[in-house]
């Protein structure tokens, strides 16, 4: 590949919008937002980090002390704060889309793309974390996929792209978002 063929492909990757990475806890969402970060240049945020920084307290001590509509509305704050920045990888928590403003605000600055795995591919990736205060008393296969269904009607109805991140590496995944997402801009 000649210097300007590299200018080119460079060009094509970066983002003129926010890229929105949703999904069930587990499904790769952090892991592949710094990577497609590193892809694209853009600033990758971890939602549940920030608030964690923003907050100085862990996520478990927030819900325990504030409840989750107190977290809900802090994860909301924190998306309306993105309109008009530049262009970064935003790693959502997992419950960010059940609300219906999120989504919206989402969708002003940007596309949303669910991540999917298998409840069994979850359960290994999440089963050994004590951060998780949702599945705190339900660390199992059957809980995770019972709230996984519960969960999979709102990110369905959410997502702009859906990518099963089932049996690909993270290249392969982020090759896909980045495709996908150029192919539906394309289409405006």
């Amino acid at each position: 590949m000649n210097e300007n063929e590299r200018k080119e492909e460079l060009e094509a990757m970066k983002l003129n919008e926010h890229i929105f990475l949703i999904g069930f806890m587990g499904c790769g969402k952090s892991t592949n937002a710094r990577y497609l970060s590193n892809m694209t240049g853009a600033q990758q945020m971890e939602m549940d980090q920030q608030i964690v920084e923003e907050q100085g307290m862990a996520i478990t001590e927030i819900f325990s002390r504030f409840g989750e509509q107190y977290f809900r509305d802090l994860e909301t704050e924190l998306i309306r704060s993105m309109r008009g920045k530049e262009p970064m990888v935003v790693s959502c928590g997992g419950g960010a889309v059940l609300r219906e403003e999120n989504v919206e605000l989402m969708k002003e600055s940007g596309k949303i793309v669910l991540l999917t795995a298998a409840p069994e591919a979850i359960y290994d990736r999440v089963k050994h974390s004590t951060d998780r205060p949702i599945l705190n008393g339900n660390m199992n296969v059957e809980y995770i996929a019972e709230l996984m269904e519960k969960r999979r009607p709102k990110y369905e109805a959410a997502a702009d792209i859906v990518i099963s991140t089932d049996m690909k590496n993270v290249r392969e995944i982020c090759e896909e978002i980045l495709e996908r997402v150029h192919r539906f801009r394309g289409k405006k």
